[in-house]
């Protein structure tokens, strides 16, 4: 017996196994439903339930309340149907999901890009294709069946002339993946990945300016986006707003200053929260998702791309909507969350 799920207002619909993931379902039939972690603890899945009966696996209160799920929110990546259901979920997409592959990996190269970020270079099977959209995500599958994920920095365009991807990498000290990377990863060793994975990638179908958010390593698939934009001849305006707690946090400073001065609608703000006077810091400071609101207190006619620690999209999430007007199917978010996050 199977249960039917759909989307409204798309109207689109697929099917649900008893036991499986609403989320699971969708993306095995090629249904683009907003999602992030996968793990019930980042809440980008989270939809209105129209009609239906659906129960939760385990999943983080901050992701979904008890207030909200008695209000008829549900959590896709962890919710289960018991009849049919309808969704409402604006964000849902007509684009074709680009396959799930699992595929080995070479590392090409690891460049320290500050004390803790790692820049890694992945080289793709060179007899194989990895389709994916700016912005989306891979997983590296570990030995021990545990898996870690990270978005691409690259555009997909940048592999024609050799299949590689880029990757930003944050050292979590105790982290069983980082550790490693920052520890005794080396060159020419072989990963596995699986992916792409996410629905945090530009709406083309738009002409609405664009608000690029990023926090930290949240940038890497900001990187990617804007490279996209650059390659497309993408003319929307465009500002990005980067935020660290101190100037070397901001990796990539000078690429995204090339880039604003390569991409006319293209303005760049960086925030700094936590600098201190031997920096000689003397750009924007405070928490970046404000320095938002600061400089666009009426975002009605915006769309919002935020990608970071879960508190600053959650922070810009709610605080765009409710103070500036933004209309919540135009909030599109990756939130970076850890195993940490997860417990």
């Amino acid at each position: 017996m199977t249960f039917t799920i759909t989307i409204e207002p798309s109207g689109r619909s697929f099917t649900a196994e008893p036991t499986e993931a609403i989320l699971a379902a969708g993306i095995r039939q090629g249904i683009g439903l907003p999602y992030g972690c996968k793990d019930g603890a980042c809440g980008s899945c989270k939809c209105k339930v129209v009609s239906g009966q659906i129960t939760h696996g385990p999943h983080q209160a901050k992701a979904l309340s008890a207030e909200e799920e008695a209000a008829g929110y549900a959590l896709t990546c962890c919710g289960v149907a018991h009849s049919d259901v309808v969704l409402e979920s604006r964000q849902v997409t007509e684009a074709g999901a680009f396959p799930i592959k699992k595929m080995p990996v070479r590392v090409n190269r690891l460049d320290r890009a500050s004390h803790d970020v790692i820049v890694m270079h992945l080289q793709l099977p060179a007899s194989d294709t990895f389709q994916y959209h700016a912005g989306q995500y891979i997983e590296f599958l570990l030995r021990d069946g545990d898996r870690r994920s990270y978005s691409m920095a690259n555009a997909p365009h940048t592999q024609a002339g050799q299949p590689a991807m880029e990757l930003h990498l944050r050292h979590m000290p105790g982290g069983k993946f980082t550790d490693h990377v920052f520890g005794a990863m080396k060159e020419k060793d072989i990963l596995r990945i699986e992916g792409p994975y996410g629905s945090f990638y530009l709406r083309e179908d738009s002409d609405k300016p664009v608000i690029l958010l990023a926090s930290g390593t949240g940038f890497a698939p900001i990187k990617a986006i804007l490279q996209h934009m650059h390659f497309k001849g993408i003319q929307r305006p465009t500002t990005v707003y980067w935020g660290g707690r101190r100037p070397a946090d901001l990796y990539h400073h000078d690429w995204l200053l090339a880039q604003a001065a390569a991409m006319p609608n293209l303005h760049y703000v960086p925030v700094i929260s936590d600098a201190l006077p031997e920096d000689g810091w003397s750009g924007r400071t405070g928490f970046v998702h404000l320095a938002v609101l600061q400089d666009f207190p009426d975002l009605s006619g915006h769309q919002v791309y935020a990608c970071g620690a879960p508190i600053v999209v959650e922070s810009a999430r709610t605080q765009y909507s409710a103070q500036a007007g933004l209309p919540p199917e135009e909030f599109y978010a990756d939130s970076f969350t850890s195993e940490a996050d997860k417990l």
